[in-house]
């Protein structure tokens, strides 16, 4: 037990600095545009669901770095795969969970001086923070867990192949969204839509259940963590 602690402890410790400078960064250019705006236009109103657009891209990034950097470290050190595993997605999801506080904090903050338009708040509306917090978390881990096993690919099967596997994914992505236009008919495209708005929440009679998008975010998460435990178990460092 005190071993997987370590662990865990050290995979969010390594992420502490980049993750400092991530937000000083981002704030600091929302500063620094914001003073522009403001001296230009005197207009204070601005959209910038982009800081929580960046902060995905950063948890994503983050996840496929963890692979390389933490399992490498973890192997060296006598760690079994289990543990490396169970690590990694505690610190992925401590790491989640401080990033949507902060998004979440700020965003509201920002939005109720400056009328700032975070993406949570324009699709379900402002001032719930606790579900606000949680769909933001389990948004972040869900990237970290794609990205996590994206890195796992690359290394299982080399670049080459992911570049295959990946162009694979995106022609069929295509071949769907074709069968969507020419070949499904138009009141299974509408009840394929509304399941899909039901997953994000929006029901049939026009209210908002904040629960559904969460679990949507959750399974999509477990998902693809599953398929990192089942590839991580058989992963060497190449």
């Amino acid at each position: 037990m005190n071993k997987l602690t370590s662990a865990i402890s050290y995979g969010c410790l390594t992420k502490i600095r980049p993750l400092t400078i991530f937000y000083l960064v981002e704030y600091g250019f929302f500063a620094l545009i914001m003073a522009i705006v403001v001296l230009c236009t005197g207009n204070v109103e601005t959209n910038s669901s982009g800081a929580e657009m960046a902060s995905a891209v950063f948890v994503s990034i983050m996840g496929a770095l963890s692979f390389k950097e933490d399992f490498k470290a973890f192997l060296q050190n006598g760690f079994p795969r289990r543990y490396i595993f169970i690590s990694t997605f505690c610190s992925f999801f401590l790491v989640s969970a401080a990033m949507a506080l902060i998004d979440t904090l700020l965003g509201n903050v920002l939005h109720h001086f400056i009328k700032h338009f975070t993406i949570f708040g324009t699709l379900y509306g402002y001032g719930n923070l606790l579900t606000n917090w949680l769909w933001l978390t389990f948004v972040y881990m869900m990237f970290c867990s794609i990205f996590y096993l994206a890195a796992l690919v690359v290394n299982k099967v080399g670049k080459t192949a992911s570049l295959l596997i990946g162009v694979s994914l995106a022609g069929v992505i295509l071949l769907i969204a074709a069968l969507f236009r020419l070949v499904l008919s138009s009141e299974l495209v509408s009840r394929i839509g509304r399941l899909v708005l039901n997953t994000f929440g929006f029901m049939n009679n026009g209210t908002v259940n904040l629960v559904y998008p969460i679990l949507t975010f959750i399974v999509i998460g477990a998902v693809f963590g599953l398929g990192s435990y089942v590839l991580i178990r058989h992963t060497e460092l190449k």
